[in-house]
């Protein structure tokens, strides 16, 4: 029997919490005589969300990133096209002062051609002002440009690289080097290569139909400047592809779904800067562009490997590729030492 003055009554339900949650009793307890309540546990602190992020406070990313108005960057614009043209003015004046030996070596492939089908080996000045315009000007403006290459492209990486994120400026040294080298190994391919060979083949085609040929010296410098220089701009492609990757215009996924319109392209390209009609050389020209392509698409497969944070598996692909050098490697060995063939500087390469 409860007490008459205790305050609560067991057999009586429990009066509801201010929450709606009825909390049970306790039994009652015989030494106190008094019902004993279970407490509650305290609610959850409650979540305190992040403070907003101001619309003026800059992003990680963009940390680092110049700001600049349109007359800003006109002005940066014109200051870099200044020290560019300063650059070629500079390394012109040093040309000049070898601009005879740079003359020997422009004409090279001609006397070699010429000598190699039994003419004589000489250029042609059909007007009096030919051998000073081509010898005191175009020589050493055409050696200035690889010359200051260098000084050019960081100037045009430094007018782009306040647009871009900051990890993004650490590719300012090797786009300098490789667009440098690829300029300046296209132009030496070029010179060993295409020239040679298309010259060769032109002028013995011209001794077939019973053509002797009259050289001009200022054509000769047209068709070795164009050479030259499309072959060298040509084998631009890999940083080209790998800029378009950088500036989110392209995805290696598009680039190899769209592989077939870049060879044709590739081949178009190299009949225009071949100087002969003939698919051999034609093809020797384009075969190297097609794997620079393919070398672009993979720098680029890179690039957006390491903005998702992976890694390329390189010791899965290592193992392949040691495997098929040393398998290219013993096929020549074997023709080398075991067919008595021997290396020899142009197609194909290897003979009798």
């Amino acid at each position: 029997m409860p007490y008459p003055d205790d305050p609560q009554d067991p057999q009586t339900p429990p009066e509801p919490e201010k929450d709606g949650r009825e909390v049970p009793a306790e039994p009652a307890n015989s030494e106190a005589g008094t019902a004993v309540q279970r407490v509650p546990p305290p609610p959850p602190p409650p979540v305190v969300a992040p403070p907003p992020k101001k619309e003026d406070e800059p992003d990680e990313d963009e940390e680092g990133m110049a700001r600049m108005s349109f007359l800003q960057h006109l002005e940066e614009l014109r200051t870099r096209l200044i020290r560019s043209v300063l650059g070629l003015v500079v390394a012109f004046f040093v040309c000049m002062a070898f601009m005879n030996q740079m003359w020997d070596f422009v004409r090279q492939p001609a006397i070699v051609a010429l000598k190699s089908l039994g003419y004589p080996p000489n250029l042609a000045a059909l007007t009096p002002m030919e051998g000073i315009s081509i010898v005191w000007m175009r020589v050493p403006l055409l050696a200035s440009l690889f010359l200051a290459s260098p000084w050019v492209l960081y100037q045009v990486w430094a007018f782009i690289s306040p647009g871009l994120y900051k990890r993004e400026r650490r590719f300012a040294a090797p786009f300098i080097l490789t667009t440098a080298g690829l300029f300046i190994l296209g132009g030496t391919f070029a010179y060993f290569v295409a020239l040679r060979l298309g010259l060769f083949f032109l002028l013995k085609i011209g001794k077939e139909a019973g053509i002797t040929p009259y050289i001009s010296a200022s054509e000769y410098m047209d068709l070795f400047v164009n050479v030259i220089l499309g072959v060298a701009l040509i084998f631009e492609l890999p940083v080209l592809v790998f800029f378009l990757t950088l500036l989110r215009i392209v995805t290696p996924k598009f680039l190899m779904q769209h592989s077939r319109y870049a060879i044709l392209g590739i081949t178009v390209l190299a009949a225009i800067v071949t100087p002969t009609p003939d698919a051999v050389n034609m093809t020797l020209v384009a075969a190297p562009m097609i794997v620079l392509y393919f070398l672009g698409v993979f720098a680029s497969f890179l690039l957006v490997l390491r903005r998702e944070g992976k890694s390329f598996p390189w010791n899965k692909v290592a193992r392949p590729a040691l495997i098929v050098i040393a398998v290219l490697a013993a096929i020549v060995a074997i023709l080398m030492f075991g067919f008595h063939l021997h290396w020899v500087a142009k197609w194909p390469f290897l003979v009798k």
